[in-house]
């Protein structure tokens, strides 16, 4: 099972080119990084967590900026999403960044997508937050077609354009690994016809999570492909969680190490995450 960081950068932590280069000389295999675009001040959306939010939700830098910066200084550290709000982006734009991405970084990009939860903020896009997952599936399937083809053109529901020319295409074809994120029979059925893994929800039990895995994987087999890769994301790891997720078929876990503006404290945090590889 490959070890990766779940992490963030602001204008007052480690910066973005510090902390990928501290991450990669650590040893982990991989470095993700969340999407928030903004936090409206005033939202009565639920949070996942039941908690509120923490403030660096509303200070992260853009993560597909982020991640061109840590391409920069780094060589082999897989870099990626988790997750990109496709629903709040344009999907024109989107296959032009992920396509640039994974040309900088020599195909390292990993694409987590999810459809979000704050309503509040998919409306400020001008997202109705009742289509957005059906708005994913159409945007990739656009971006897909971008990517793959020297004249793309796409006539959809919510997507419509046609013949473009738009380069760079990726390293990584025909996409870079993509990662739909979200839980249960729903997400397990697009997983299979739309993605090559899942990204699990933060600090699934191991025993829960290794239910989830057996269904997911037997609906890939009945539907004749390959087993699908798998990501978990802990807060909290330790050494027996790590064996009970690779035991539960868990493909790379990442361990969250946030942004603080304490930066010796996050090289700590990081050189404790190191001591489990």
């Amino acid at each position: 099972m490959d070890i990766g960081i779940f992490t963030a950068a602001n204008a007052d932590s480690l910066a973005p080119t510090t902390l990928a280069r501290e991450i990669e000389q650590r040893g982990f295999e991989s470095m993700f990084v969340p999407e928030h675009t903004h936090i409206p001040v005033e939202f009565e959306t639920p949070t996942p967590t039941g908690d509120p939010l923490p403030a660096e939700y509303a200070r992260n830098f853009d993560p597909f900026v982020l991640l061109a910066a840590a391409a920069a200084v780094t060589s082999s550290l897989r870099l990626g999403t988790a997750v990109t709000l496709l629903a709040q982006r344009d999907p024109i734009l989107f296959a032009k960044e992920v396509a640039s991405l994974d040309v900088l970084s020599a195909g390292r990009v990993e694409l987590g997508v999810g459809a979000g939860w704050l309503r509040e903020e998919m409306r400020n896009h001008g997202t109705d937050p009742r289509i957005r997952v059906r708005l994913v599936s159409e945007r990739l399937r656009a971006a897909q077609q971008i990517w793959n083809n020297d004249e793309a053109e796409f006539h959809g529901e919510h997507v419509d354009f046609d013949r473009i020319l738009s380069w760079p295409k990726p390293v990584q074809l025909p996409r870079p690994p993509l990662l739909l994120g979200g839980w249960g029979p729903s997400t397990f059925t697009r997983v299979v016809a739309e993605a090559d893994g899942w990204l699990a929800p933060p600090d699934v039990p191991a025993i829960r999570l290794a239910g989830a895995i057996r269904e997911l994987q037997d609906l890939a087999a009945h539907n004749g492909r390959s087993p699908v890769t798998v990501v978990a994301l802990t807060n909290d790891p330790s050494a027996a969680q790590l064996d009970q997720y690779a035991e539960a078929g868990v493909s790379r876990t990442l361990l969250a190490a946030m942004p603080t503006p304490d930066h010796g404290a996050a090289l700590r945090l990081l050189d404790s995450h190191a001591s489990l590889l």
